[in-house]
């Protein structure tokens, strides 16, 4: 590897290949001149802003990751956790913290030292930069190249989402358990174009095939979404497949893992029989939901659907065979693990059905038409279907909320929408899900119903 003196100046060495493997990490440091991704506001006239690194470190909560680590939470967490779990006294320094907490990389995967309090920053997602940083300034130079040698394909939305979700959902390194939950820390939740807009975005979107698009498409929010719940409905298969095989983390024989089954069918407010929704009759709702129906014991914590339930309405509209396939497969995975004690393997092999799947879904929607009719039709598909999604729990709840959402502020940008009722309408999803604990299924569905209403 060339000495990082060497990369800044000898430019014929970049033209020559060099393989990923060789790689290192060098820190954020190297971005920050104002020349590179330093500048102060944003340049119109160049292939990138320019000032990624400004808004990285002023707006980006990925780079006050670290900090998180060194609240009373994360201290009461690591103190119940303890070092024989955590790997250390303290969260702050425990490299099962630090693997999602900040770019944590062995002093052979370095270049150079850098700080460990700079949180999550440049080279978590875009791939160590020893071998691309000097080269991929250069006015001619490929995307491709930079990807050869090390840097990580984020143009590519199945990519990205992936790469999201190393951290946001989990990889068989770095992961959250039932464990890691009970001990306080928040459970794992996704949405693609919710969460790039809190990031905030920091670069300029390209269509696969229609580069000069993207900037003008008012519906790019529906692309987004719609990608990040398949290929987050791809990735949480892959989980739950390495949890029933015991192959997740150091302990690997946990089962079953609570974190893959609905947390509020046990930690939620009691109240009378009488009144609980989750003691519908099958009469009530015979697609399922909360009920226990034919399908589930009573006293079995219910399967997690909350990453398919909403995604069923967009791959209905690309490919409903494809889906049909989907949501049956589905059904037999969520009654087998919600029986506690099911066959591994047949919880394994229906775990990689549904993830091809997905994944096949993921694909299609990548390069899918979506035109302001067909997101109309979306957002009156998921909002109408307020009785199934609201039984099926909090987490489907939170999953609707933010979808109606992205796809809604694309609509509205597309010249669609219905004003000011649509938006409260909405508004009003967020405000069912403030107590997790306390929430009402028949509540939640009556104000998606409004929603249904006021888009029409």
């Amino acid at each position: 590897m060339l000495p990082l003196s060497s990369q800044a100046t000898d430019k014929a060495s970049f033209l020559q290949p060099v393989s990923a493997a060789e790689a290192r990490y060098i820190g954020p440091g190297s971005c920050s001149a104002t020349a590179c991704h330093g500048s102060v506001q944003a340049r119109q006239q160049t292939k990138v802003l320019q000032n990624e690194y400004g808004t990285w470190v002023l707006q980006d909560r990925h780079a006050r990751a670290w900090n998180v680590l060194n609240n009373s939470v994360s201290q009461r967490i690591a103190k119940i956790l303890g070092p024989a779990s955590l790997g250390a006294a303290d969260a702050a320094h425990a490299p099962k913290c630090l693997v999602c907490h900040a770019l944590y990389a062995s002093n052979a995967e370095k270049a150079r030292e850098f700080d460990i309090n700079d949180g999550v920053s440049c080279e978590n997602c875009h791939g160590p930069s020893s071998q691309w940083l000097g080269p991929h300034t250069a006015r001619d130079w490929a995307h491709e190249k930079s990807v050869a040698m090390g840097m990580y394909d984020t143009k590519n939305l199945t990519l990205r989402t992936e790469k999201c979700l190393t951290c946001h959902l989990g990889t068989a390194e770095k992961y959250v358990d039932h464990e890691m939950i009970a001990a306080g820390h928040p459970d794992l939740v996704f949405e693609l174009d919710s969460f790039q807009a809190v990031e905030p975005v920091h670069w300029v979107e390209k269509i696969p095939g229609h580069p000069e698009q993207a900037e003008k498409d008012p519906l790019l929010g529906v692309r987004q979404w719609s990608v990040g719940q398949a290929v987050q409905l791809k990735e949480s298969m892959s989980r739950l497949a390495r949890r029933a095989k015991g192959t997740e983390g150091k302990k690997g024989l946990v089962w079953p893992e609570y974190a893959e089954l609905d947390c509020f069918a046990c930690h939620h407010s009691l109240a009378p029989a009488d009144e609980s929704w989750r003691l519908r009759s099958v009469t009530e709702n015979p697609r399922g939901g909360r009920g226990y129906y034919q399908t589930r014991r009573a006293g079995d914590p219910a399967y997690n659907l909350s990453r398919v339930v909403v995604f069923q309405h967009v791959a209905n509209e690309v490919d409903a065979s494809t889906s049909k396939e989907l949501q049956s497969t589905m059904k037999k995975l969520a009654a087998l693990v919600s029986s506690l004690q099911p066959n591994r393997n047949e919880v394994e092999q229906l775990s990689d059905q549904a993830g091809n799947l997905a994944g096949k879904l993921a694909d299609e929607l990548r390069t899918a038409s979506f035109d302001r009719e067909k997101t109309a039709r979306l957002l009156r598909a998921i909002s109408g279907d307020a009785d199934y999604i609201a039984d099926q729990g909090d987490r489907a709840a939170e999953q609707a909320a933010m979808a109606l959402d992205s796809i809604y502020i694309a609509y509205a940008k597309a010249g669609g929408g219905s004003g000011a009722d649509a938006r409260a309408a909405i508004n009003g999803l967020f405000q069912q899900l403030e107590n997790p604990s306390a929430y009402n299924a028949s509540k939640f569905a009556a104000a998606m119903k409004r929603v249904n209403a006021a888009v029409r």
